[in-house]
């Protein structure tokens, strides 16, 4: 074979890649059939995430985009064949009727009985290029993307009988979400399968689940928003504050980590213990993210309904002695990028119901988006579940399983090479703050009940003088709190 001809054998196994539809249309294919990201992944062989990608405009490549176009096609087909109504529903099937000649795609067109809104899965009225859709966008804003319950045929209106007292009614039932009793199996089933790979080796199963802790994260937070308005894998731009300037460096956002220690205790303040906070990661799952594109804005003007980052002018702290400065130990002076939490913490401060501590922070610039604390909150109340019964059936393969997951995912929400399918430092930065806040408000707690706070540190560690029991309730659980050290002043901690 000459070179030409190899040329031309080339040339003619070449093949185009296969047009996929656009990227929205993808997941409304998927919805529409009321399909989870993992099952579509558990059958092309992926990740969740990269269908999440594929959703959002990454194409993929090969013979995985073959497979995917085929998917796609073949879902589009099956819609259309759901959609379909027969003229004469009640004739005889057998007997033939002259087929009506079908509308061009491009028209839209009135169903003679609602169906799912491809896009939303509210019901819908009219047919748009074949689906089902809204044709007024604001009609398109149902919460979840399954087809409605059918209703039953009216009937004659009955007399309302006269309803019992209170007392005597019965619960109203309540069905349970849908994610209530799936999302914390695939932890139990994770942690099962590695056991029986390990031969029951404890040691080698925890080795193995805190290795795969970050893409099992991904799963189960997939599996979490099922039927979710927002993608949380879509990465939108983001302000150049939050890009690192070199490879080990970092960007300019302000975490305000504490770091302290009370430089004059009391003369006799006897015995400290030291508490671990547990799972404050875990815990601060719950707060105020950012959804969308970042929005730039200037002026001392705070939203409570959007949350972002924030330069400011922090306020003087007059209290260093016996309470850590929230801003952490910053000694730079003038304005520094800091997250919603701590703004909100400093604002929260120059309130009356706090003395007031210190006076409102002075905001010069921000970047935020519209908000909402309930983001991550199924994928928070699944881990703390499957911690909480680790816990009272210690089972700490578990337990070591679910801290792994929690404490990589938040960390690895920035620029790292172990989660690609999540790219958003802002949400890492304003987790990590808000873990900082939780600490010094039990800090402020501790001092406002009368207790010598001794140090602060980090994410989890508070050391006290005094009862603190009267106010920390001792224990393994996320609002508790376990003893990790007990020492007096003059000997330092063992």
């Amino acid at each position: 074979m000459t070179d030409f001809d190899a040329i031309d054998a080339l040339l003619a196994n070449a093949r185009t890649p296969t047009d996929l539809p656009p990227a929205e249309q993808r997941r409304a294919l998927r919805q529409a059939l009321n399909l989870t990201r993992t099952q579509v992944a558990q059958t092309l062989g992926v990740s969740p995430s990269t269908i999440g990608g594929w959703e959002t405009g990454r194409d993929p490549s090969g013979e995985t985009r073959e497979k995917y176009a085929y998917f796609l096609t073949a879902a589009q087909e099956k819609l259309r064949t759901q959609n379909e109504t027969p003229a004469h529903p009640e004739a005889d099937p057998t007997t033939e009727h002259p087929t009506t000649a079908a509308p061009p795609k491009d028209e839209d067109t009135p169903l003679p009985t609602p169906h799912p809104c491809v896009l939303c899965g509210a019901p819908a009225t009219d047919q748009i290029e074949g689906y089902p859709q809204h044709l007024n966008p604001e009609d398109c804003t149902h919460p979840t993307p399954h087809p409605p319950t059918p209703t039953p045929p009216q009937q004659a209106p009955t007399p309302t009988p006269t309803p019992p007292p209170a007392h005597q009614q019965p619960p109203t039932p309540r069905r349970p979400p849908q994610n209530q009793t799936r999302t914390p199996d695939l932890i139990a089933r994770a942690v099962h399968e590695a056991l029986d790979t390990h031969h029951g080796d404890t040691q080698a199963a925890t080795a193995e689940l805190q290795r795969r802790a970050i893409p099992d994260a991904m799963t189960l937070l997939d599996t979490c928003r099922i039927g979710a308005r927002y993608d949380i894998v879509g990465h939108p731009p983001l302000p150049d504050i939050l890009r690192k300037k070199s490879a080990h460096g970092a960007d300019e956002v302000w975490e305000a980590r504490p770091h302290w220690t009370r430089l004059d205790p009391p003369p006799t303040p006897g015995e400290v213990t030291a508490l671990d906070i547990n799972g404050a990661y875990l815990s601060a799952l719950k707060t105020h993210l950012p959804l969308g594109t970042l929005e730039y804005s200037t002026g001392n003007v705070h939203s409570r309904r959007r949350a972002g980052i924030h330069l400011i002018t922090p306020p003087e702290w007059d209290h260093h002695a016996y309470l850590p400065n929230p801003l952490g130990n910053r000694e730079e002076p003038g304005p520094v990028w800091v997250t919603e939490p701590t703004l909100r913490l400093l604002q929260r401060l120059a309130t009356e119901q706090y003395g007031p501590l210190c006076d409102p922070p002075v905001i010069h610039e921000s970047f935020t988006s519209g908000a909402t604390e309930q983001l991550f909150e199924k994928f928070r109340q699944a881990l703390r579940d499957a911690r909480e019964k680790a816990i009272t059936e210690e089972d700490e393969v578990t337990l070591e399983y679910v801290k792994s997951m929690y404490s990589k995912f938040v960390s690895t929400m920035g620029e790292s090479n172990f989660n690609r399918a999540l790219y958003r430092p802002d949400w890492m930065h304003i987790i990590r703050s808000q873990a900082f806040v939780n600490l010094w408000l039990k800090a402020h707690k501790a001092h406002t009940a009368g207790l010598t706070v001794m140090r602060v540190m980090g994410t989890d560690e508070l050391h006290i003088a005094g009862d603190w029991r009267q106010v920390f309730t001792e224990g393994r659980g996320v609002t508790q709190v376990k003893v990790k050290d007990v020492y007096t002043p003059e000997t330092g901690r063992q």
